[in-house]
């Protein structure tokens, strides 16, 4: 008895003497109730995957647009030439894209509304014509980089001949007039052979008022003086036939109106004449397509576009006559049918080799 009284009075005295601290306490206690006792996480941990990678990569672009400033800075600030043909280079590729996309959403237009090509705006109409000029010719300088370190070689070359090799979002403002006027100074070449086979052309028309009338008009073109609208419908009968319709043209009538309608001349006679008939059946198309839409509608840039297009070197004449002409254009466009198109054909050279031109 006494023995069991000490050992319980030891171990009353030993429990009140060590008794557990906080940290022994809450040590138990955790390992008792869990996680329940845990701290609470940070704010930050409670982040979604999504705004943690949204959040990198807004960082990254702010870098990248900040690195791309400082760049940019250097070169126009050390290599202000060379500065001028990069920031060409790339706003003319931003250009580019943007011209594909807008008529990659005009063909599915077409597509889901099964409209044809007549059938669209004057400006999609446009828009479509152009990029399908341009990009035949970047593929062609996709082509030509194919071989093996073939596109330093076409680098080189896009530099020496930026006219002959790139579309116009790669000029620069005085490139753009400058290769413009080269353009119609190619095509005025011809005007005058065109003139001759149209005067060789008349001894064989069978009528005698429409063979006098012809003779008149190629002396008045000759001499100097700018033939009015009526003038030129009232020949409408004789390119409707022989001897100046689509099918009686010679092989070097065709070449002198390719080189007019800056086409390639170095093409087989029949060749040549499915060329001439499918470009300007579309330019036909276009000018049905802008008298619905008015010439009023049209900016200054666009005017002077439809102009050069249909001959008239627009980039030196006053926007004023650029839409007086444009609207002599239409009158004598909207007046023909599809067998008389070889008439607006020989119009490109009737109507500007004599309209007032502004020259430098």
């Amino acid at each position: 008895m006494a023995l069991s009284r000490v050992c319980w009075a030891r171990a009353a005295l030993w429990g009140s003497a060590v008794a557990p601290g906080p940290f022994v306490t809450r040590r138990l206690q955790l390992g008792r109730s869990g996680p329940a006792w845990r701290a609470p996480r940070s704010s930050k941990l409670h982040l979604s995957p999504k705004a943690d990678v949204k959040n990198l990569i807004s960082y990254v672009v702010t870098k990248t647009r900040a690195i791309n400033g400082s760049y940019h800075r250097f070169l126009g600030r050390h290599f202000p030439r060379f500065y001028a043909l990069y920031t060409t280079f790339m706003k003319g590729i931003q250009m580019l894209w943007a011209d594909g996309k807008k008529a990659r959403r005009i063909k599915a237009d077409m597509w889901k509304q099964n409209l044809k090509f007549h059938q669209l705006s004057y400006r999609e109409m446009e828009h479509l014509r152009q990029f399908r000029r341009d990009i035949t010719k970047c593929l062609f300088v996709g082509l030509i980089s194919i071989p093996p370190f073939a596109n330093y070689l076409v680098f080189l070359l896009m530099y020496l001949f930026p006219r002959q090799l790139l579309v116009k979002h790669f000029w620069t403002p005085k490139q753009q007039i400058d290769f413009l006027d080269v353009y119609h100074g190619l095509r005025r070449r011809s005007h005058s052979e065109v003139i001759t086979h149209l005067r060789r052309a008349s001894t064989f028309v069978s009528h005698e008022k429409l063979r006098r009338q012809l003779t008149d008009l190629c002396t008045k073109v000759q001499s100097g003086t700018h033939p009015a609208a009526q003038d030129v419908l009232a020949l409408r009968d004789c390119f409707s036939t022989y001897p100046l319709g689509f099918s009686q043209l010679q092989a070097s009538q065709m070449r002198a109106l390719s080189q007019a309608m800056l086409l390639t001349p170095y093409l087989p006679p029949p060749l040549l004449r499915q060329r001439l008939k499918s470009h300007i059946t579309v330019i036909h198309q276009l000018d049905r397509a802008l008298a619905k839409l008015g010439i009023g509608q049209l900016t200054a840039q666009e005017v002077k576009s439809a102009c050069y297009l249909r001959g008239l070197n627009s980039t030196h004449i006053a926007d004023d006559r650029c839409r007086a002409w444009l609207g002599e254009w239409l009158h004598i466009s909207c007046s023909l049918k599809e067998p008389e198109l070889s008439l607006l054909l020989h119009n490109v050279v009737l109507l500007s080799t004599n309209y007032l031109e502004t020259r430098r």
